[in-house]
């Protein structure tokens, strides 16, 4: 990090450059309006992700690895990342290099470059909460969402295994709940924040993640939410991508917005939906505009 600013290396990972393109032009938008410097790492490649771990443990150590050692060499002791699976991949990296010496001469050998282990790795909602700060977010809100009640979802990779990746508590995390206090939202509470939605299971097991949605979704609306935020990709497709089938099993259940915590709180930034990627969305954005329409002038948009 440079002296007396915030600035990190970014990996955006596959899943920002695809299908999560909205989550990278809305974090990029997000960190620019508030003043954190991302730099891509040069040259980064797939961290394996789920492939990797499930079928060659060398490589779900060496591919990650790999962005780390990039980073470092670009003059970088951190790396920010949005996606939850790039994050849980990382974070295990440095964790199995630092624990077993083995584990760190096999991965050296297959990038064939060292590594110290000693590039940190962050979340987007590490470093808005601990390195940005909620005050200083709450200073710059110009569009405040008075009255939307929110469901805050976490998923699973964001806070366990707790020894790997956690910067919250596995059980009860509260840091995108901050976040969404300090765009003057009110937080639900709710069982579900850490419940699993299937995630890659969508693509071999649709069933399954259209039952898990339908849980969750059926949940956050119990509990009198209006918008859920998340902060992870799959989490996103198989809640927002995946919603109309999920309701299919549950008449009556409403059309629910899901958006990546960057776009809610770009939004109550003053940043336009388009520069955020909302018109991606395949559930309403209507709550969020009508919750904010008296300060942004957005009323009518995407519904």
């Amino acid at each position: 990090m440079k002296a007396g600013t915030l600035s990190y290396a970014f990996f955006p990972g596959c899943s920002l450059e695809s299908t999560a393109w909205d989550f990278d032009k809305s974090t990029r938008a997000l960190c620019q309006a508030v003043g954190i410097s991302l730099t891509d790492i040069p040259d980064w490649v797939c961290c394996g992700s789920t492939p990797a771990h499930s079928s060659n443990a060398s490589l779900a150590v060496a591919l990650p690895m790999l962005n780390l050692q990039k980073a470092q060499a670009a003059g970088f002791s951190q790396v920010l990342t949005a996606c939850a699976a790039c994050y849980a991949r990382l974070r295990t990296a440095n964790y199995r290099v630092n624990q077993d010496p083995a584990e760190k001469a096999r991965a050296e050998r297959i990038t064939e470059r060292p590594y110290d282990g000693a590039v940190r790795v962050r979340h987007i909602l590490d470093v808005l909460v601990n390195d940005f700060g909620v005050r200083q977010l709450r200073k710059r809100i110009r569009a405040p969402f008075q009255g939307l009640r929110v469901a805050s979802y976490y998923g699973c990779l964001l806070s366990r295994p707790p020894e790997v990746v956690a910067f919250d508590d596995p059980e009860h995390p509260t840091c995108m709940d901050e976040l969404v206090k300090a765009a003057s939202a009110e937080v639900v509470d709710w069982p579900f924040k850490t419940e699993c939605c299937g995630a890659s299971l969508s693509v071999s097991k649709t069933g399954i993640v259209s039952r898990l949605g339908r849980q969750i979704l059926s949940m956050a609306h119990r509990a009198g939410a209006e918008c859920i935020v998340v902060a992870c990709p799959m989490c996103h497709l198989n809640l927002d991508f995946r919603q109309p089938e999920a309701r299919q099993g549950e008449p009556g259940l409403p059309d629910i917005p899901v958006v990546y915590i960057t776009q809610f709180l770009g939004l109550a930034l003053g940043l336009s939906p388009n520069a955020l990627g909302l018109e991606a969305l395949t559930s309403t954005a209507a709550p969020l505009y009508s919750k904010s329409a008296a300060v942004t002038g957005m009323a009518g948009g995407r519904a």
